[in-house]
This record gives structure tokens, sequence and C-alpha cells, in this order.
């Protein structure tokens, strides 16, 4: 028995923000639309979700098509839809996030992207669609959870030093931290330790580097 619904349905999407630190800033993977609505225009990774797939399922594979990143947790984030966002037809965004460390990650655009590429957050060309208010909730929600979780971990490379970590912590909240507070805190999660070895850069005095004890402890974006 085939049921008709009195009502149209909207259509479905995934947009996916993908947030790490590279070159002293924290950026935001963007792809370049390689069809309409908003052809050669800069966006989030995303696409409709097909009919026999979870949005979960959707949003990995929407990235790794259209930027060649896969493997990656990715947490839902927020849900929008406002009624005239995506010109084409009514559509509702399941938007999702993600942190990474930035070295050896390798970006490979395809499917209906032209392009793919880091940008700092602070300095974006004009986004398509909404996804400017996407990606500026993203970065609400991440400072926020940096100040009371271990999240800010998902952006470390396998060995870091201490000030490299607090680097970042600084880039991702857009505020200094008193470098003694911010070790102590560190240290009294217990989610990193000492690799044994030490990085040297310039005439300063080498610093130890660290790692963390257990990525999976830090696998979810708490």
């Amino acid at each position: 028995m085939t049921y008709t619904y009195e009502y149209p349905h909207p259509a479905v999407t995934t947009d996916i923000v993908i947030l790490t630190v590279l070159d002293g800033a924290l950026k935001v993977l963007l792809i370049k639309r390689g069809m309409e609505p908003f052809k050669g225009k800069w966006a989030l990774p995303g696409g409709f979700a097909k009919i026999d797939e979870s949005l979960d399922t959707c949003a990995a594979r929407e990235l790794e098509e259209e930027a060649g990143i896969k493997g990656v947790y990715l947490e839902q984030l927020y849900t929008f839809g406002g009624i005239n966002r995506d010109p084409r037809e009514r559509v509702i965004s399941v938007a999702y996030y993600a942190l990474i460390p930035g070295k050896n990650v390798t970006l490979e655009a395809g499917t209906d992207a032209d392009e793919a590429e880091w940008f700092a957050v602070d300095d974006v060309p004009e986004l398509s669609f909404d996804h400017a208010e996407v990606l500026g909730m993203a970065c609400k929600r991440l400072a926020a959870k940096m100040d009371y979780s271990t999240v800010g971990f998902k952006l470390m490379p396998d060995e870091f030093t201490l000030s490299y970590l607090q680097d970042v912590y600084e880039k991702a909240t857009d505020k200094p931290r008193d470098k003694r507070n911010f070790r102590k805190w560190v240290f009294s999660l217990n989610v990193i330790e000492a690799t044994g070895k030490k990085y040297s850069s310039g005439p300063h005095r080498p610093a130890m580097l660290y790692r963390v004890i257990n990525p999976e402890d830090v696998k979810n974006i708490r």
C-alpha cells in the first residue's frame, strides 16, 4: 500500500565543520562548489542524505567525497532549518563538527567540489547558504568546551610541547592563558605523559615532548 502525505517533505542534508590549528591559527576546512547553486563559491563540506543512509553515515561520506578525509569522529552540532536557507527547495541541515590535528592531513577535492582548502576562521571568504552561521556556532561551542573538557587534546599531533598545547588553546578560544595555571590544569587532567624526548628550536632551551596517554579518552567531544 502506498501512502501519500498531504504536505510535501523537506530535503535533509548534513554540513560538516572540521577545525584544526595550522600555522598558528584556528582553521576550518572549506570546499569550492563545483555546481549550482553558488558554483565557484566556498562552503562547508556536506550534501543530501540518501534515503537509505543514516545522518552519521551521510556526514562521513560527504566529508570523504568532497575533501578526502575519512575516519574522523563527528559529533552533531545543531539543526538548521531556516525557510530560505537553500534556493533550490526547503532544506533542513544537520550540522556536525570535529577537531583534527593539522599535521599530516592531505586534502583531496572530489565529486561536486573543485577545491578543498584550510582557511583561518577569522578570515574566511563569503560562504554559501547559511554556512557562516554554522561556522560561528561551531567556534562558540568549541571555545566553551575547551574551558571545562579535554576536547582541545583532539587537536594535538602525536607529540607536542606544553607551549604548543597552550598556543592551541589560546588560538581556539581567542584569549590568553597564564602559563603556570594552564600547566597546572593540564597535569590535573592526567591525560598526557612525557615521551622522554625533547624538541629544540633556535637558541632556546629544549622543551619536553608530551603525548596523549590514551587517545580514546578524548575521542568524544565532551
